[in-house]
């Protein structure tokens, strides 16, 4: 049918009659808009409510204290942590998670300055935990909640994998460390972008195929325990979650090009056809 338009005083033709299975069908990437608009909708619109209402852990990279291992006790497949500290523990509650060395753990019992935690095997293949004793140091921080500061970036305290420092360079007041880590995670790292090691959200300064760098001051240096390590040493590597998205996204698109060009329907097909 064709209306008017008054602004420019014109006739405009617009289709009409058609239904919106037919014109998704037509028009595919049209689902995705719709879908990104809704969810932007939801997120400017429902997003403190959403997280009012469940309790989703994360944290920012920002290290609120150095603990130190009371005990390690090993069990089947498993091991339990306890865990001398003092910040994280105010307002403490079990099952609250604290973030150490990078890893989300469950608060299963604590007192006024201890906590104990359980880390099940996955926790143990992927991380430095394992490699721990008592009296060693570790970054602690407590999961963030609607008023924390987002000082660092959005942190899963999902461990990725461990990395090696290969190389320790006084640069004028810095220290720069160059750590190794597996190509199949180097994938996520880039210049000027974050990482996370042991629970400290840093900068990548520069990478190379299996290494990245990150430059620490004297002050960082003296909150986190990077800044006592030395070449040899394991740390945990946490990649930003973005990247892991996006990468994830593209794969499927590829899945579904490669399906459009098998199926026998295509855009042309259906307006031929007078859809």
């Amino acid at each position: 049918m064709e209306i008017l338009d008054k602004k420019s005083n014109r006739m405009s033709r617009v289709i009409v009659g058609v239904s919106e299975a037919n014109l998704l069908a037509s028009f595919p990437k049209l689902q995705r808009i719709l879908d990104f608009l809704s969810l932007r909708n939801l997120l400017s619109n429902e997003l403190f409510l959403i997280i009012s209402k469940v309790r989703w852990y994360m944290f920012t990279g920002l290290v609120e204290e150095k603990g130190s291992v009371i005990s390690l006790n090993s069990g089947d497949k498993s091991i339990k942590l306890k865990i001398k500290a003092n910040k994280v523990l105010e307002n403490v509650k079990l099952g609250d998670s604290i973030a150490t060395n990078g890893v989300c753990l469950t608060v299963t019992e604590f007192s006024k300055d201890y906590f104990v935690a359980d880390c099940m095997f996955e926790t143990i293949s992927r991380s430095n935990l394992k490699r721990l004793k008592a009296g060693d140091e570790v970054n602690l921080e407590k999961s963030i909640t609607l008023s924390t500061p987002l000082g660092g970036h959005l942190v899963t305290g999902d461990v990725d994998c461990e990395g090696e420092i290969v190389s320790i360079t006084q640069e004028g007041i810095a220290k720069i460390y160059e750590i190794k880590i597996s190509r199949k995670y180097m994938r996520y790292i880039v210049e000027k972008g974050r990482a996370t090691i042991d629970g400290a959200s840093l900068t990548v300064i520069s990478l190379t195929d299996d290494t990245f760098s990150v430059s620490l001051i004297p002050h960082t240096q003296e909150k986190i325990i990077l800044g006592s390590k030395k070449v040899g040493d394991i740390v945990n590597i946490e990649t930003d979650l973005v990247g892991k998205y996006i990468e994830r996204f593209v794969h499927f698109d590829k899945l579904e090009e490669k399906e459009n060009k098998k199926s026998k329907i295509s855009r042309e097909f259906l307006l031929e056809n007078g859809f």
